[in-house]
């Protein structure tokens, strides 16, 4: 998939933003909206996907340990219905289990001090989501190629 794509990690207080480069190889932080209602927080959203012009919103989806869509996935998947009214690109849906962990993590092995790892880390969870998405694309063979 070619062109910019935002990626949106849907938390019950904040949600975080990421975009790719055009070329769909690294993905970074954008910014944090804090939570006002599934219609508002997705009209913002889409605001957001105009401006930066992208192709297509990979959306966290918050899988059970088992793999099944439990409260936290079922909210992602509302927030998608509502962003369809105001966005009509290719919403994809991503596994984004233990991205927050995994920033956390990856901050640790950066030694970024304790103090600076507190706060909203929503944007880079949505960067990390992003990032592992395009990790997975960037290593499956498209079907052009066969």
């Amino acid at each position: 998939m070619k062109g910019r794509l935002l990626a949106v990690d849907p938390g019950e207080k904040n949600i975080g933003l990421a975009v790719s480069d055009p070329l769909g190889i690294s993905a970074n932080p954008l910014m944090v909206l804090t939570h006002v209602s599934k219609d508002e927080d997705a009209r913002r959203i889409a605001i957001v996907a105009r401006e930066q012009q992208v192709t297509a919103i990979v959306i966290g989806l918050p899988l059970e340990a088992d793999g099944e869509i439990g409260p936290a996935a079922k909210r992602s998947q509302k927030l998608a219905g509502h962003l369809r009214k105001f966005y009509d690109g290719e919403i994809i849906f991503w596994d984004e289990s233990g991205s927050t962990n995994a920033v956390q993590e990856l901050l640790i092995e950066m030694n970024v001090p304790r103090q600076k790892r507190k706060g909203h880390q929503d944007a880079r969870a949505a960067a990390w989501i992003l990032q592992d998405y395009l990790n997975h694309q960037a290593n499956t063979p498209s079907a052009e190629s066969h």
